[in-house]
């Protein structure tokens, strides 16, 4: 069974990093596209970034330039590196596991429970 768990969550204030780890297990990361969700209160799921088994990347244009995916293939873990973190960049962050463009949440087919990120202001 695959089992994604999202770590690295927290509190930072605008302007600050924050990396967020997605260690799996029951499937390889590089042999599979991983990506990186977020949800606000109030709002719908929203794509972040993912990163394909080539190591290409792909972002939303909300985070291109601030936000960078990764991993590490020995520790099956992928990463989501997030820097100058805007309020608006506050939600729960989602790891999940997909195919195809894997840029809309149809196309994941596994999901972790998720970490919370707040930036204040």
């Amino acid at each position: 069974q695959v089992r994604l768990v999202e770590s690295g969550g927290g509190w930072v204030q605008a302007g600050g990093s924050l990396r967020l780890s997605c260690a799996a297990s029951g499937l390889t990361v590089s042999r599979n596209i991983m990506g990186w969700f977020r949800q606000a209160p109030g709002r719908e799921r929203e794509f972040v970034a993912h990163i394909r088994g080539s190591g290409g990347t792909y972002y939303a244009d909300s985070v291109k330039g601030r936000f960078t995916i990764s991993r590490d293939n020995a520790k099956n873990t992928v990463y989501l590196q997030m820097n100058s973190l805007l309020p608006e960049d506050t939600a729960v962050y989602y790891c999940a596991a997909g195919s195809g463009i894997a840029i809309t949440i149809g196309e994941y087919y596994s999901w972790g429970q998720g970490t919370q990120v707040t930036v204040s202001s």
